[in-house]
């Protein structure tokens, strides 16, 4: 099995394929990196702490949360991740290309790019996103990958798993300086869905495709043709279910969908300004405006190349579901584990 991942959360929460910085990619243009919103080059200091107005103590975050000790990933998976999944391992030949296109050459590129070039969290090393982290895996039930701060003014996160070792979770520092401490948790989440889903494979091999398919002569080509739209409609599903992970850490809808609505059109300097109802209004005005015919092939055609659907329909599908009996059940089930004591 191949397990090497590139992921993140995008534009907008709403872009297409991301790869570590300096590993090009043709899909990587100015507007659609994964976990990253389109502010332009950032003109503020770079803090690689969280403000010390953000910092609760450990004991205060934990008597906040529940945990789900026995979470599933079939239990908060979206419906369309579930069923484009199904669909993706229906295409004959698909591992096999994933694993001509990806080798111990290419995991070695990526795991040292990263690990050279950023700071890794520990409880002696930026505490606070240690705890973050600490936390988030525990609610949700997955073992705790490693944690990277790197330097970059593109507000960015994404996971890497590489076969033999720990997978890990990269953030930029800008984008620890556009959210809040909750909202930070719950990118971190984000990431750990993937992580949580086996999400690893075909993440793989949609970032890989862009990589190098288009470089095999012939049948590379007709490969990428034939397989990208069906990835990146997977892939807008995926984010989908990682969305419904950040909200069972946050617990809050309001904090997920002020995460898609910073890194949608956001910047620190107006962040006090930002109104999460607002937004979800703005995403109603969406779903009425494309409603007409032409309405719903514009939409189908703005969103077909995207690897993450668009923030509003994200923010509205997170409040759908924070309203939903799904969720309501599965917030009573850990409610109830807290209750006796196993937390």
């Amino acid at each position: 099995m191949i397990t090497t991942t590139i992921t993140a959360i995008a534009p907008s929460m709403a872009a297409a394929i991301s790869l570590p910085p300096s590993i090009p990619s043709h899909h990587a243009t100015p507007s659609n990196h994964h976990f990253r919103a389109n502010l332009g080059p950032n003109r503020f200091p770079m803090r690689l702490e969280v403000r010390s107005d953000r910092v609760r103590t450990r004991a205060a975050v934990a008597a906040g949360s529940v945990v789900f000790r026995d979470l599933e990933a079939d239990d908060f998976r979206h419906p369309l991740d579930r069923q484009n999944t199904l669909i993706l391992r229906a295409i004959p030949g698909l591992n096999e290309v994933g694993k001509a296109l990806l080798g111990s050459m290419a995991e070695q590129v990526m795991l040292l790019e990263n690990i050279g070039t950023s700071v890794l969290v520990s409880k002696d090393q930026l505490a606070d996103l240690n705890e973050l982290m600490e936390e988030a895996s525990q609610i949700l039930n997955v073992e705790r990958p490693d944690l990277y701060v790197r330097q970059s003014p593109v507000p960015n996160a994404y996971t890497l798993a590489i076969s033999g070792n720990r997978p890990f979770v990269v953030v930029h520092t800008s984008l620890i300086e556009l959210l809040t401490r909750r909202e930070l948790q719950a990118v971190i989440a984000h990431e750990l869905g993937h992580l949580k889903c086996d999400h690893g494979v075909w993440l793989t091999f949609a970032n890989i495709l862009a990589l190098g398919a288009y470089t095999i002569p012939g049948l590379g080509g007709l490969i990428a043709q034939t397989i990208e739209e069906q990835l990146l409609r997977w892939l807008r599903a995926a984010e989908l279910t990682c969305d419904r992970a950040a909200l069972l850490v946050a617990q809050d809808p309001k904090v997920v969908i002020s995460v898609l609505m910073k890194l949608a059109g956001g910047c620190p300097s107006m962040a006090d300004q930002l109104n999460v109802d607002a937004f979800l209004e703005q995403a109603r005005s969406y779903d009425k405006a494309s409603s007409s015919p032409i309405g719903w092939y514009i939409r189908n055609a703005q969103t077909r190349q995207l690897s993450h659907p668009l923030p509003v329909l994200r923010a509205r599908e997170i409040d759908e579901w924070s309203r939903s009996e799904e969720y309501k059940s599965l917030l009573k089930r850990a409610s109830q584990i807290n209750a006796v004591g196993m937390v």
